[in-house]
């Protein structure tokens, strides 16, 4: 069984783009873009356990503050099954994260997420 641990460093400066996305969009009061590049950030981060904790963190402050009971409840368990499952690769491949999606869910990945993985 391959343990993940650290993601790797060609993978990492993707990541911080979406996450500095986010912030950009929290910031101007966007929350359909916040979300969206979270959403982005949690694809890339999701086989990593910092990473797929963080995305998940974020969500649950965001889902606060935009009210959504829904997502809070939602991150709370993904928090708690997240990190523990991306850390032995037990993850559905492609999930967004977010509470619209069911957990167990794997997705398609955008084709230009699918590229930074093959870099």
């Amino acid at each position: 069984m391959k343990l993940n641990t650290a993601m790797p460093k060609n993978i990492k400066p993707f990541y911080k783009e979406e996450i500095y996305k986010y912030s950009c969009a929290l910031h101007r009061h966007e929350m359909a873009k916040a979300w969206h590049h979270l959403e982005r950030a949690h694809i890339i981060g999701q086989r990593f356990p910092i990473q797929h904790t963080e995305t998940h963190w974020k969500m649950l402050i965001l889902g606060y503050r935009t009210g959504n009971f829904k997502e809070i409840i939602g991150q709370v368990v993904r928090l708690v099954f997240g990190a523990p499952l991306s850390f032995i690769n037990q993850i559905p491949v492609g999930n967004v994260g977010s509470s619209r999606v069911s957990m167990t869910k794997p997705q398609p990945i955008p084709k230009d997420i699918q590229e930074v993985f093959m870099e």
